[in-house]
């Protein structure tokens, strides 16, 4: 872990933009939830299993990161300021592990909802997370000098894809 400030000049999402992409990743995570179900694959009890699994794995995965970031976490993509990069633990795996517990979570729901709606909600969810990746990423780089090496070897959502050309 380190601490470091933002550069001068580095990029900063203006705070309403941000606080606009955790409500809308809010938004689409209570779709997943709640929308009526569909048919396009059997119900059954496989396929609740198998979405609680997922459910389970995704909340697990969300409140290891959350719990490994400590006082630097936050629901917005602005880095603390005051906050530590944090490289071990699930963080050694992916860049966005509470991004990736959200999508596997997301998943289970879209497994249980059996609904195109339900497909279309996770497209959207992942496409707000990989954009509030993206831009974390962009202010990491500002505000942490080891973030480049780091970005590098890891990779963004899922272990491998998404690593930061040296």
């Amino acid at each position: 872990m380190t601490d470091a400030d933002p550069a001068p000049g580095a990029f900063r999402l203006p705070p309403a933009a941000a606080w606009a992409l955790v409500a809308a990743q809010f938004v689409f995570l209570l779709l997943l939830g709640f929308m009526p179900w569909g048919s396009l694959w059997p119900r059954d009890v496989a396929t609740l299993v198998i979405g609680l699994v997922l459910v389970a794995l995704g909340v697990g995965i969300a409140l290891a990161a959350g719990g490994a970031l400590g006082r630097s976490l936050t629901p917005s993509p602005i880095p603390k300021v005051d906050g530590q990069l944090v490289t071990g633990g699930v963080y050694a795996l992916v860049r966005h592990p509470i991004y990736s517990g959200l999508l596997v979570l997301g998943l289970g729901l879209v497994a249980i909802g059996a609904s195109v709606l339900h497909l279309l909600a996770w497209v959207a969810l992942q496409s707000i997370l990989m954009t509030k990746a993206r831009i974390e990423d962009l202010m990491l780089l500002g505000q942490y000098p080891g973030y480049r090496d780091y970005a590098a070897r890891v990779g963004r959502l899922v272990p491998g894809i998404g690593r930061v050309r040296s």
